[in-house]
């Protein structure tokens, strides 16, 4: 038993190895696709620069493509809140005219459709689109 020596049954990895989880934003990933996007199969090599799976890669293109992924902040579900009718007032509303009537309908690129009045403010549709835009 004088042979017999003690292996351990832990190994210390450094922190330069590959294999370790890193997290990426948003910024650097759009960064990564759109040059991985640039020519005749630069998938595997742009992942072999990064030290990426190309399977990871291929799932940050359809999120790019799909719009999921993006390098601005995610946005999320805004407060809404619906006000009673003002109550009837001595005023009289003017007649409304056959132009008053017109509607325009806007396909957003995530799959839904917007119909509003062509008489809406578009500072008002240049706030809302952000939020009904987002996936």
């Amino acid at each position: 038993m004088s042979c017999a020596t003690i292996i351990s049954p832990i190994e210390v990895l450094s922190a330069d190895d590959l294999g370790r989880r890193r997290d990426w934003s948003d910024e650097e990933k759009v960064r990564i696709v759109e040059e991985s996007l640039q020519g005749f199969r630069q998938g595997s090599v742009t992942a072999r620069r990064y030290g990426l799976s190309r399977s990871l890669l291929t799932r940050w293109r359809r999120e790019y493509r799909s719009g999921l992924l993006s390098g601005s902040a995610p946005t999320g579900f805004v407060p809404l809140s619906i006000s009673p009718p003002a109550a009837a007032s001595c005023e009289v509303a003017p007649p409304l005219r056959s132009e008053d009537n017109k509607t325009i309908e806007i396909g957003l690129p995530n799959g839904r459709r917007l119909t509003i009045p062509a008489s809406l403010d578009p500072t008002i549709l240049a706030r809302l689109l952000p939020v009904l835009d987002a996936p």
